[in-house]
Protein backbone atom coordinates (compact mmCIF):
# COMPACT_ATOMS: atom_id res chain seq x y z
CA UNK A 1 0.00 0.00 0.00
CA UNK A 2 1.44 3.38 -0.79
CA UNK A 3 1.63 5.36 1.95
CA UNK A 4 2.73 8.89 1.63
CA UNK A 5 4.91 10.23 4.89
CA UNK A 6 2.00 11.99 6.07
CA UNK A 7 -0.83 9.53 6.33
CA UNK A 8 1.60 6.97 8.07
CA UNK A 9 -0.06 5.19 10.93
CA UNK A 10 2.67 3.96 13.45
CA UNK A 11 3.17 0.74 14.75
CA UNK A 12 0.88 0.72 18.05
CA UNK A 13 -1.46 2.94 16.27
CA UNK A 14 -2.18 0.32 14.01
CA UNK A 15 -2.51 -2.71 16.50
CA UNK A 16 -5.13 -0.10 18.10
CA UNK A 17 -6.81 0.70 14.73
CA UNK A 18 -6.99 -3.39 14.31
CA UNK A 19 -8.61 -4.37 17.58
CA UNK A 20 -11.06 -1.22 17.21
CA UNK A 21 -11.74 -2.44 13.68
CA UNK A 22 -12.32 -6.28 14.11
CA UNK A 23 -13.85 -6.84 11.14
CA UNK A 24 -11.46 -7.42 8.50
CA UNK A 25 -10.27 -9.28 5.05
CA UNK A 26 -8.55 -12.52 5.38
CA UNK A 27 -6.57 -13.04 1.85
CA UNK A 28 -4.63 -15.95 0.59
CA UNK A 29 -3.71 -17.12 -2.80
CA UNK A 30 -4.50 -20.68 -3.68
CA UNK A 31 -2.61 -21.85 -7.34
CA UNK A 32 -2.07 -18.10 -8.40
CA UNK A 33 -5.39 -17.15 -7.50
CA UNK A 34 -6.53 -14.70 -4.92
CA UNK A 35 -9.17 -15.68 -2.42
CA UNK A 36 -11.02 -13.34 0.53
CA UNK A 37 -13.23 -14.12 3.37
CA UNK A 38 -14.89 -11.38 5.58
CA UNK A 39 -14.35 -12.26 9.12
CA UNK A 40 -14.12 -10.90 12.64
CA UNK A 41 -10.79 -11.63 14.25
CA UNK A 42 -9.54 -11.19 17.45
CA UNK A 43 -6.10 -8.81 18.19
CA UNK A 44 -3.76 -10.28 20.81
CA UNK A 45 -0.17 -9.05 21.58
CA UNK A 46 1.66 -11.45 23.33
CA UNK A 47 5.50 -11.03 24.49
CA UNK A 48 5.96 -8.24 21.88
CA UNK A 49 4.19 -10.37 19.29
CA UNK A 50 0.50 -9.46 17.85
CA UNK A 51 -1.72 -12.01 16.31
CA UNK A 52 -4.88 -12.41 14.43
CA UNK A 53 -7.18 -14.88 16.08
CA UNK A 54 -10.14 -16.45 13.70
CA UNK A 55 -11.98 -19.04 12.35
CA UNK A 56 -13.78 -19.94 8.90
CA UNK A 57 -16.35 -22.24 8.02
CA UNK A 58 -15.18 -25.67 7.72
CA UNK A 59 -16.45 -25.82 4.09
CA UNK A 60 -14.99 -22.82 3.26
CA UNK A 61 -11.79 -23.70 0.36
CA UNK A 62 -9.70 -21.05 1.54
CA UNK A 63 -8.84 -23.53 5.06
CA UNK A 64 -6.62 -25.19 2.63
CA UNK A 65 -4.29 -21.55 2.04
CA UNK A 66 -4.10 -20.85 6.18
CA UNK A 67 -1.64 -23.71 7.31
CA UNK A 68 1.48 -22.77 7.28
CA UNK A 69 1.43 -19.92 5.11
CA UNK A 70 3.81 -17.37 5.37
CA UNK A 71 1.65 -14.81 3.15
CA UNK A 72 -1.22 -14.58 4.47
CA UNK A 73 -2.79 -10.62 4.12
CA UNK A 74 -4.78 -8.67 6.39
CA UNK A 75 -7.09 -6.03 5.58
CA UNK A 76 -8.94 -3.80 7.85
CA UNK A 77 -10.69 -0.73 6.68
CA UNK A 78 -12.69 2.33 9.28
CA UNK A 79 -14.15 5.65 8.54
CA UNK A 80 -14.09 7.16 5.07
CA UNK A 81 -15.82 9.48 2.86
CA UNK A 82 -15.28 11.60 -0.10
CA UNK A 83 -13.80 14.79 0.30
CA UNK A 84 -15.53 17.98 -1.79
CA UNK A 85 -12.63 20.27 -3.18
CA UNK A 86 -15.41 22.93 -2.75
CA UNK A 87 -14.68 23.13 0.78
CA UNK A 88 -11.20 24.39 -0.09
CA UNK A 89 -9.80 28.29 -0.29
CA UNK A 90 -8.06 27.16 -2.94
CA UNK A 91 -8.66 25.10 -6.44
CA UNK A 92 -7.65 21.78 -6.07
CA UNK A 93 -9.38 18.31 -7.04
CA UNK A 94 -11.49 16.53 -5.00
CA UNK A 95 -10.30 13.67 -2.85
CA UNK A 96 -10.81 10.55 -0.77
CA UNK A 97 -10.36 10.26 3.28
CA UNK A 98 -9.95 6.86 4.78
CA UNK A 99 -8.32 4.54 7.56
CA UNK A 100 -7.08 1.79 6.36
CA UNK A 101 -4.59 -0.97 7.74
CA UNK A 102 -2.72 -4.06 5.68
CA UNK A 103 -1.07 -6.83 8.02
CA UNK A 104 0.93 -9.01 7.07
CA UNK A 105 1.57 -12.75 8.83
CA UNK A 106 1.89 -16.16 8.75
CA UNK A 107 -1.10 -18.70 9.61
CA UNK A 108 -1.36 -21.90 11.01
CA UNK A 109 -4.34 -24.14 12.29
CA UNK A 110 -5.12 -24.64 15.37
CA UNK A 111 -7.26 -27.49 17.07
CA UNK A 112 -8.39 -29.28 20.00
CA UNK A 113 -7.75 -27.03 23.68
CA UNK A 114 -6.07 -24.57 21.57
CA UNK A 115 -9.00 -23.90 19.18
CA UNK A 116 -11.51 -23.78 22.80
CA UNK A 117 -9.17 -21.12 24.43
CA UNK A 118 -9.73 -18.86 21.54
CA UNK A 119 -13.38 -19.28 21.41
CA UNK A 120 -13.90 -18.21 24.93
CA UNK A 121 -11.76 -15.72 24.54
CA UNK A 122 -13.92 -14.49 21.67
CA UNK A 123 -17.19 -14.99 23.77
CA UNK A 124 -15.70 -13.27 26.38
CA UNK A 125 -15.46 -10.06 24.44
CA UNK A 126 -18.37 -9.72 22.85
CA UNK A 127 -20.89 -11.29 25.59
CA UNK A 128 -19.33 -10.81 29.33
CA UNK A 129 -21.02 -7.55 29.55
CA UNK A 130 -24.63 -8.48 28.61
CA UNK A 131 -26.83 -9.43 31.47
CA UNK A 132 -27.35 -12.58 29.99
CA UNK A 133 -24.14 -13.23 28.10
CA UNK A 134 -23.80 -16.31 26.43
CA UNK A 135 -20.06 -17.58 27.88
CA UNK A 136 -18.72 -20.73 27.02
CA UNK A 137 -19.49 -23.01 30.16
CA UNK A 138 -23.66 -21.62 29.54
CA UNK A 139 -23.97 -23.83 26.09
CA UNK A 140 -24.60 -27.71 26.35
CA UNK A 141 -20.99 -29.18 25.43
CA UNK A 142 -22.73 -31.38 23.33
CA UNK A 143 -23.67 -28.40 20.76
CA UNK A 144 -20.31 -27.04 21.22
CA UNK A 145 -18.33 -30.29 20.16
CA UNK A 146 -20.99 -30.44 17.00
CA UNK A 147 -20.51 -26.85 15.94
CA UNK A 148 -17.21 -26.56 16.70
CA UNK A 149 -16.91 -29.60 13.77
CA UNK A 150 -18.21 -27.03 11.62
CA UNK A 151 -15.13 -24.12 11.38
CA UNK A 152 -11.54 -24.35 11.21
CA UNK A 153 -9.69 -22.15 13.26
CA UNK A 154 -6.17 -20.37 12.94
CA UNK A 155 -3.90 -18.10 14.04
CA UNK A 156 -2.18 -15.65 12.39
CA UNK A 157 1.35 -13.93 13.67
CA UNK A 158 1.87 -10.56 12.66
CA UNK A 159 5.08 -9.95 10.52
CA UNK A 160 4.48 -7.06 9.04
CA UNK A 161 2.13 -3.68 8.80
CA UNK A 162 1.10 -0.99 6.74
CA UNK A 163 -1.03 1.46 7.97
CA UNK A 164 -2.28 4.61 6.34
CA UNK A 165 -4.65 7.35 8.13
CA UNK A 166 -5.13 9.76 5.14
CA UNK A 167 -7.73 12.23 6.42
CA UNK A 168 -6.57 15.67 5.02
CA UNK A 169 -3.42 16.36 7.45
CA UNK A 170 -2.13 18.67 4.19
CA UNK A 171 -4.80 20.75 4.31
CA UNK A 172 -4.77 24.09 6.02
CA UNK A 173 -6.17 24.89 9.53
CA UNK A 174 -8.97 26.45 7.35
CA UNK A 175 -9.74 23.62 4.57
CA UNK A 176 -9.38 21.05 7.49
CA UNK A 177 -12.24 23.12 9.74
CA UNK A 178 -14.39 23.86 6.75
CA UNK A 179 -14.29 19.87 5.67
CA UNK A 180 -14.95 19.02 9.67
CA UNK A 181 -18.04 21.41 9.50
CA UNK A 182 -19.25 20.52 6.06
CA UNK A 183 -18.55 16.49 7.10
CA UNK A 184 -20.61 17.23 10.21
CA UNK A 185 -23.57 17.91 8.32
CA UNK A 186 -24.10 14.44 6.78
CA UNK A 187 -26.61 12.02 7.55
CA UNK A 188 -23.92 9.48 6.27
CA UNK A 189 -22.12 7.46 8.84
CA UNK A 190 -19.21 7.45 7.44
CA UNK A 191 -19.03 10.99 6.85
CA UNK A 192 -19.91 11.74 10.27
CA UNK A 193 -17.12 9.06 11.42
CA UNK A 194 -14.07 10.77 9.35
CA UNK A 195 -15.26 14.41 10.93
CA UNK A 196 -15.11 13.17 14.74
CA UNK A 197 -11.66 11.60 13.60
CA UNK A 198 -10.31 14.51 12.46
CA UNK A 199 -11.72 16.75 14.87
CA UNK A 200 -9.54 14.87 17.45
CA UNK A 201 -6.29 15.81 15.81
CA UNK A 202 -6.93 19.39 15.46
CA UNK A 203 -8.48 19.71 18.95
CA UNK A 204 -7.72 23.54 19.51
CA UNK A 205 -9.78 24.55 15.92
CA UNK A 206 -12.74 23.53 17.62
CA UNK A 207 -12.67 24.85 21.00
Amino acid sequence: MYIPKQYHMDQDEAVQFMKSHPFALLVTVDKHRPIATHIPLEIREDGGKVYAIGHIAFGNLQKKTLDNNADVLLIFQGPNSYISSSWYTVEEVPTWDYLAVHAYGTARIVTGDELISDLKMLLNRYEAHREKGRLWDTFDPELLESEMKGIVGFRIEITSIQASAKMSQNRSDTDYKNIVTELGKSKEQGETQVAKWMREQRKGLFE
